[in-house]
């Protein structure tokens, strides 16, 4: 099997339009061309590395400040879930919980898997770990979910005295998780899973 770069060719990552590999700029989008991302890994560490630290305070500080004529409640990640179980919204809680617990941690390991699969030059499952990939790319436009709720109810419920609802500080934590993370998966460059397959043979 014969790779672009082999035959001597390499495609734009924006546009998609292929040049030969001594072609510095894209003749259609004038973007710039490499065949490779050398320092790939080094971004998808730093951006992943970020994102777990903010992922932190999102779930050990609240996340929605409600506030009423009787009390003041502070709900985080975890303990909204819990509530909504309480109150018989399972399938609000289950959603919310897959959204915001199972989703972001499942992006942290398959993001570490990738990495360190490519950094250890392993030459195994190619095929699995590039859907893995193409996986985490996907899935990363839905991981705002939380944070659009909190943003849909602090504009809906603000009835001065009465009740009044605001993000808490998890909030803009969980966003900055998120983005981060966003950020480590496309910084990582897919290619150098079918390269290390081919520095084994």
């Amino acid at each position: 099997m014969i790779t672009a770069r082999d035959a001597g060719l390499v495609a734009c990552q924006r546009c998609g339009q292929v040049h030969t590999l001594d072609t510095a700029v894209c003749t259609r989008c004038e973007g710039a061309l490499r065949s490779r991302d050398t320092e790939s890994l080094q971004k998808v560490w730093a951006w992943l590395i970020a994102g777990m630290i903010a992922y932190i305070p999102a779930n050990t500080y609240p996340m929605l400040l409600t506030s009423t004529l009787v009390e003041h409640s502070e709900s985080t990640i975890i303990g909204g879930v819990v509530e909504l179980f309480e109150h018989g919204s399972w399938g609000i809680a289950t959603i919310v919980f897959v959204a915001s617990v199972m989703i972001p941690v499942g992006k942290f390991l398959a993001i570490i898997y990738l990495a360190l699969s490519v950094q250890r030059k392993s030459p195994d499952n190619q095929h699995e770990r590039h859907k893995a990939y193409e996986l985490v790319e996907f899935i990363g436009r839905w991981s705002m979910i939380d944070v659009f709720v909190v943003a849909i109810l602090s504009a809906l419920v603000q009835l001065d005295t009465i009740a009044t609802v605001n993000p808490g500080v998890a909030a803009m934590s969980f966003a900055l998780s998120v983005v981060f993370t966003m950020l480590s998966a496309q910084a990582f460059d897919s290619r150098l899973i079918w390269d290390v397959d081919r520095t084994q043979k």
